[in-house]
């Protein structure tokens, strides 16, 4: 079950910064919080200024770390059971956010995967029809037991 938390319409990639620090005062860490849009909406540069790494690419691995921060791009996994043999258990021993890009299709599994104390959270990227720049973006908490 999802309960909306907060949104911000009319979101340009330099607005994503302060996107970034708001969203840090709303959740509660350590959580996951699960990425949702459309390619080219703006997730990955989203994970690039909410880790501070310039270089954050998932176009070359699934996982990447960076400081308190597990990324993960989903978007090329061709089935859930390949989410077991990432161990991601190992990968958020002392995490304070799991960045889920692609991976709220495969909550279930990834619930059995991530320790039971972080919450959940989903971040939608909705692109804006009037201005191709332009995003809305709206965060849910989510409580996967119901």
């Amino acid at each position: 079950m999802e309960k909306f938390l907060k949104e911000w319409k009319k979101v340009l990639e330099a607005d994503l910064q302060y996107v970034v620090a708001e969203l840090r005062e709303e959740v509660e860490p350590p959580c996951v919080l699960f990425l949702e849009g459309k390619v080219g909406s703006g997730k990955t540069t989203f994970c690039r200024l909410f880790t501070d790494q310039k270089t954050l690419s998932p176009t070359y691995s699934i996982l990447s770390e960076a400081d308190q921060v597990l990324h993960a791009d989903f978007y090329r996994l061709e089935s859930a059971e390949e989410i077991v043999h990432l161990e991601l258990g190992l990968y958020l021993e002392g995490k304070e956010y799991f960045l889920a890009e692609w991976g709220h299709r495969y909550m279930n599994s990834l619930l059995g995967e991530v320790p039971d104390h972080f919450r959940m959270y989903k971040l939608d990227f909705l692109t804006e029809e009037s201005s191709s720049d332009s995003r809305h973006l709206k965060l849910y908490a989510i409580d996967p037991l119901l």
